[in-house]
């Protein structure tokens, strides 16, 4: 999906006649990029064009490794021109980087290529003068596009909210003013970063740097919306968006928030089913919120929980915290965890119900004697008291390990500040809470709890050593 996307001209025309004239005066190849070092536009080329300046026209961005670099020179704070040393390795010449500001906002990054780290006094001077009407006509294209981006965004959060009504109107104004399309496939994707050790404003920046490019592909239309830690993404498209296309989309997108944050950031990634157009948007917004929750819970998604892989971990998930604990594993099953071991026995007992009460195939896949495996299955029956022969006994036993998979392990969360990005669970409606935060008044919204759903019957990938990253409780949303 990355390669799909649409090489579509941005900025405003009068910002790259700008642009282009400042780089007839110079001489010089000019790039004009955002707050994220995302490409705004750039003049044509000259004799100085670097490989890194041909990634970015032919890409649509930076990579992140130039983007990175960008960053470590600190440029977002700046106070005036500087220089943005060269990498070899990245195919990156010297850049003088001007930051761009406009009451009080910064703007982005006027870039000029200086292959020798120079400019004559009259160059600096040159870039001087048009510095202001750069910044002018950005900070108007800014002020427009944000105008445009907040209906945008109002429709898509009424969309998904609670309401019906909200929902039925918001859908008629969206294709009405052809904001979105009615394509037959939606998919709701919900992106968390943690806010520990993270600003909200930086935070929000970067969760928009990652999605902006997904406004438009090739294979769907999108709209997002960001709040100071949170963003939510639809994307409508004719045919169904493939696993593999959603998962490589998430995967870019956690590249991208890893390249504009930290590693405290620990962002994850919820990806909801596909439903029938906009009309069942918010079903899949739901479906997202649940993903969302198992991506905290289970490392071994690492970081992005897909709703039709989920299984029946579906319906756990939509337990409220406070049951997610050790009170609902049986008692046959504590048993086993408890005797002398018990681990060893728990990763048998796992393998066996998950080859359906094969035996060989349990023995093959634990690389062990079928004599060993068969002492171990009594070892099993007589510590719980029951029988793997029955399928009620064998539901029960299943059930509890799927529990454990998701059960909150005290300090589990290490320091990452991942269990601070907090998911979401049923009744703690997101988008509920981004229209009852609305800093307006325009708008409030009671908070309804989520439906039950019911899940497409996939499994989801297990983390083998069974443990679990803690999910706190919920911290309230604050518009962005």
């Amino acid at each position: 999906m990355t390669e799909q996307r649409r090489r579509a001209p941005v900025g405003s025309a009068a910002l790259r006649d700008l642009i282009e004239e400042l780089a007839e005066s110079l001489r010089r190849s000019v790039a004009l990029a955002g707050p994220s070092v995302r490409r705004i536009c750039a003049s044509r080329h000259f004799d100085d064009a670097d490989p890194a300046r041909v990634h970015s026209l032919l890409h649509g961005q930076a990579s992140s490794e130039v983007t990175r670099h960008v960053l470590d020179h600190g440029v977002t704070r700046w106070s005036g021109p500087g220089f943005v040393e060269s990498r070899d390795d990245l195919g990156l010449l010297p850049r003088y980087c001007v930051p761009l500001r406009q009451r009080g906002h910064f703007l982005g990054l006027l870039m000029v290529i200086a292959p020798d780290r120079s400019l004559a006094p009259e160059e600096t001077e040159a870039i001087a003068r048009a510095t202001p009407a750069i910044a002018g006509q950005m900070y108007a294209d800014h002020i427009l596009a944000d105008a445009e981006k907040s209906r945008e965004q109002e429709l898509l959060l009424s969309l998904l909210g609670p309401s019906p009504t909200a929902r039925a109107e918001s859908r008629h104004q969206l294709l009405d003013d052809g904001l979105l399309p009615d394509a037959p496939h939606a998919v709701v994707s919900l992106v968390q970063v943690a806010c520990s050790r993270v600003s909200p404003g930086q935070a929000a920046t970067a969760l928009r740097g990652a999605l902006e490019g997904l406004r438009r592909t090739r294979s769907a239309h999108g709209a997002f919306t960001v709040t100071a830690n949170r963003a939510v993404l639809l994307q409508l498209a004719d045919r169904p968006l493939t696993p593999e296309a959603l998962r490589e989309q998430s995967r870019h997108i956690m590249e991208a928030l890893g390249t504009r944050l930290d590693a405290s950031a620990a962002p994850v990634i919820g990806i909801g089913g596909h439903q029938t157009g906009l009309a069942d948007a918010r079903t899949s917004y739901e479906q997202a919120l649940v993903a969302v929750r198992a991506a905290h819970r289970i490392p071994g998604l690492r970081g992005i929980g897909s709703w039709e892989e989920l299984g029946e971990l579906a319906v756990l998930l939509q337990l409220p915290d406070r049951a997610l604990n050790e009170s609902l594993l049986p008692k046959p099953l504590r048993a086993l965890l408890e005797s002398s071991g018990g681990h060893r026995l728990e990763a048998t007992l796992r393998c066996f119900l998950d080859q359906a009460g094969s035996t060989s195939r349990t023995a093959e896949a634990l690389r062990i004697h079928r004599t060993s495996l068969h002492y171990r299955l009594r070892q099993i029956q007589e510590i719980t008291g029951l029988d793997l022969d029955n399928g009620a006994d064998r539901i029960t036993l299943h059930m509890g390990l799927r529990i454990r998979e998701l059960l909150v392990s005290p300090g589990a969360s290490g320091d990452d500040g991942r269990h601070q990005a907090q998911a979401a669970t049923p009744g703690d409606d997101l988008v509920g809470r981004m229209l009852a935060a609305d800093p307006q008044g325009r708008r409030g919204a009671s908070v309804r709890p989520g439906r039950q759903l019911q899940p497409q019957r996939t499994r989801a990938r297990r983390d083998q050593a069974g443990q679990s990253v803690t999910a706190g409780d919920h911290s309230r949303i604050e518009a962005a």
